[in-house]
């Protein structure tokens, strides 16, 4: 299929339905190919009357617990929007490189580890168990039972990011669906199709409407939607600033889970496997043009041969095809807008005006495009050095003590994943407990993940924890009986 008949399906298979009266339109939003910036699709926008309404409903569904939705029939419908996605997968992979710029090889993995997403979400229904109590450990309790249920949350509302604008949605709505909680679900402005298709999935699968709202609307309304009282449990997936903002606007009692980003660091140590690494590094820190919250950015390697690493990093980054996502060939894609290759050049462009050596990149290739950039050595204080840079950049750094280097991995406001490659036994002990990370890949990437791990960001990362199993347990809440016989 040519790229041409690719894009014209696309539009044709995600166009919108009919959409509910309670959530008629107030504007359209067009969805654009970030490589080229040619229109894809179009979603309805909603204003807050529409949201209010939505907000209502869902907030009454909680509150009848008549019209909860029993186990099993939440497990039928997850089992089959599983089957729908599988047998919509070239569609749904076409989609995420067409509206996000993930290229196409790397969207088909993404699909697949959603798809698993929905099945993890089934098995662990079954792990949401309360627990007897003992009573009787003193006089005062004796006579009397005691357990523990579990129940949804109440309404969450999910706030998402483009970078993985399906696995993500699945990480927030999934979970949802599957405690039995109402969601109303807001994808990036950027990537809101492969939401849409997945909403519209778990309808066709048997989900009732009211149970999962899509939603598209301005800053403001998205805020006033956020912070309502009616709303028991908020997901975020976005930037440090935009998501500490919103949790101290949040109402009373609403419980919360933020996913920000960092700026990863990589410890080489002298004993480590060059050759075996270079290919793991490259893949961190070029996947997605390096749009991904884990994505390695720092890398700390002895004095002794960073120079020979950091040449091996550029040879390698100056290899990979930079293009459209939706070509089969694309390695690297677009940034997800024009002004991000502004920034992404005034940072590296700062950074190499203030001594960083250049060995590859280090420039746009486009309005929608920067080279795969290899930077080595830059200032310590610099923009690329202290802050995530979301795009498509790596820096080395040589060290003449891994404790100072460890040292230098920690100093920022930002911790999230981090890796270490060494042979050492010792050294990659030292290094998991010495760094400040909530995960430390040992001869991995630091972009590594499986969904039913936890995943969490520390300090201005994030706050609580992901991961399908963690957002179901944040999602439900527990109720005791105590039955005095």
């Amino acid at each position: 299929m040519t790229d041409s008949k690719k894009s014209s399906a696309a539009e044709k298979s995600t166009a919108p339905k009919k959409v509910p009266k309670a959530a008629k339109a107030s504007k359209i939003l067009n969805v654009v190919n970030p490589f080229d910036q040619s229109i894809i699709g179009s979603v309805p926008t909603v204003t807050w009357n529409n949201i209010d309404k939505l907000l209502a409903t869902s907030y009454q569904l909680h509150k009848d617990t008549e019209q909860w939705l029993p186990a099993f029939e939440r497990i039928s419908i997850l089992k089959k929007t599983a089957v729908l996605m599988s047998q919509r997968a070239d569609e749904l992979a076409l989609l995420i490189a067409n509206e996000g710029g993930k290229p196409l090889a790397d969207a088909r993995v993404e699909v697949a580890r959603a798809i698993d997403g929905v099945g993890l979400c089934v098995q662990e229904i079954a792990h949401l168990t309360g627990s007897q109590i003992p009573m009787d450990l003193t006089q005062a309790g004796a006579g009397r039972i005691a357990y523990s249920t579990k129940e949804p949350t109440g309404v969450v509302v999910a706030v998402s990011a483009f970078n993985h604008p399906l696995n993500l949605i699945v990480h927030q709505v999934a979970p949802a669906i599957a405690t039995g909680c109402p969601v109303l679900v807001k994808p990036a402005r950027d990537t809101p199709l492969s939401c849409k298709v997945f909403v519209d999935m778990l309808h066709e699968a048997g989900l009732p409407p009211p149970w999962c709202h899509f939603v598209v609307c301005d800053t403001a309304t998205s805020e006033k939607m956020i912070t309502d009282p009616r709303v028991a449990f908020f997901s975020f997936i976005g930037s440090a600033n935009v998501g500490w903002m919103l949790r101290a606007k949040l109402a009373p009692g609403t419980r919360c889970a933020l996913e920000h980003g960092g700026v990863a660091p990589v410890i080489i140590d002298e004993s480590a496997d060059i050759e075996e690494m270079i290919p793991s590094l490259l893949k961190g820190g070029f996947y997605h043009s390096g749009q991904v919250c884990v994505s390695v950015q720092r890398i700390f390697a002895p004095k002794s041969n960073v120079k020979a690493i950091a040449q091996l990093l550029a040879d390698g980054a100056a290899k990979l095809i930079v293009g459209n996502a939706i070509d089969e060939f694309t390695e690297c894609g677009p940034l997800i807008r024009p002004k991000e290759v502004d920034r992404v050049e005034a940072w590296v462009d700062e950074a190499v005006a203030a001594g960083a050596k250049l060995l590859t990149g280090g420039k746009r290739l486009s309005n929608t495009t920067y080279a795969p950039t290899v930077l080595l050595d830059p200032p310590v204080d610099a923009k690329v050095s202290t802050m995530e840079i979301f795009g498509p950049v790596v820096c080395v750094y040589g060290y003449s003590d891994i404790n100072k280097a460890i040292a230098q991995a920690n100093s920022l406001d930002y911790a999230f994943q981090a890796s270490v490659f060494t042979k050492d036994l010792d050294v990659a002990m030292k290094t998991i407990r010495a760094l400040d990370a909530t995960a430390v890949m040992v001869n991995d990437h630091s972009a590594f993940r499986v969904d039913w791990m936890p995943f969490a960001g520390r300090k201005h990362s994030g706050y609580n924890t992901g991961g399908i199993a963690y957002t179901m347990q944040d999602m439900s809440q527990d109720k005791m009986a105590v039955i005095k016989l």
